[in-house]
């Protein structure tokens, strides 16, 4: 059973305010370094190139010897300028900052020790920790740009979708691994690069440890007694209606535990053995009874 304390409490720190500018600050620069060790543990010496600016780096070096960071700083610097001067001026200080110190982590960490020459190992490994790396200076409200701001300026002009523009210009840097390098490297490479965006949304997201149920039963008021007082939950109820019959059907959806679900079903079976039952993961849940608000 999950508890909740009666009295409720304020975020530790601010949405807003000195505080929390200096927490996003120090985010962005973990995150930042993070991300660059894990670049120069794995991906580099392994010539994983997964997309983005930190992958044409890796190409750069493969065909004519640059220092990824330079190539980093190269495209960064006028991606961000183009990004302020077509979509304004929210990317601001924060994404200024982790456009700058990224190639800078980079180059500092570049001699850094090469734990595996293994490929596949390598794009695990590396998936995991710039994911990490980057869901961390995410937390911070910012960026390290990189072909994610071409993306949203292709968005805006060609009226795509934001998640189709990342996913062609990602393509095109592993379609042009292939050729530069192998197509067994571009494989490694896209493997990489999902367990990149996993890692990213299990920070985002959180793991998910929760469900959320949404019953359809015809004895809702007996449902709900028994989900409020015997399960010790709270419910809300939907408006709906069926779609056959234009009867007036409520919805009663219920956020519980992982460890409740087995319990939820069957009070539910005990109360109206013919009930719909939808059960879905819930990633993150913020408020009385679960986690709170940051």
């Amino acid at each position: 059973m999950i508890f909740s304390s009666q009295r409720k409490r304020k975020s530790f720190i601010p949405l807003h305010g000195p505080k929390r500018n200096l927490l996003d600050v120090a985010l962005i620069i973990i995150g930042s370094f993070i991300t660059a060790l894990t670049f120069n543990m794995f991906l580099v010496p392994n010539r994983i190139a997964s997309g983005g600016v930190s992958g044409i780096s890796v190409l750069v070096k493969a065909w004519l010897g640059v220092e990824p960071a330079y190539t980093q700083w190269l495209l960064n610097i006028p991606l961000f300028i183009a990004g302020v001067i077509l979509l304004g001026k929210q990317y601001g200080v924060r994404s200024l900052l982790g456009t700058m110190v990224l190639p800078l982590f980079v180059y500092l960490t570049r001699d850094v020790l090469v734990p595996t020459t293994n490929p596949l190992l390598a794009s695990l490994y590396g998936g995991i920790g710039v994911g990490l790396g980057l869901g961390i200076v995410f937390r911070g409200r910012g960026s390290t740009g990189g072909l994610s701001v071409a993306a949203q300026i292709m968005q805006k002009y060609t009226g795509f979708s934001l998640a189709f523009c990342i996913v062609l210009f990602d393509g095109i840097v592993i379609t042009l691994a292939g050729f530069v390098l192998s197509w067994e490297q571009a494989m490694y490479a896209l493997i990489g690069l999902y367990i990149q965006g996993k890692m990213i949304d299990m920070l985002e997201l959180g793991i998910s440890t929760s469900k959320v149920a949404y019953i359809i039963t015809k004895d809702t008021e007996q449902m709900s007694k028994v989900i409020l007082y015997d399960l010790d939950r709270g419910l809300t109820k939907l408006s709906a209606e069926g779609g056959y019959t234009g009867n007036e059907r409520p919805v009663l959806m219920v956020v519980v535990g992982q460890n409740e679900v087995s319990r939820l079903k069957a009070i539910v079976k005990s109360v109206d053995p013919d009930a719909f039952v939808i059960i879905s993961n819930a990633h993150e849940v913020l408020g009385k009874g679960f986690k709170r608000q940051a």
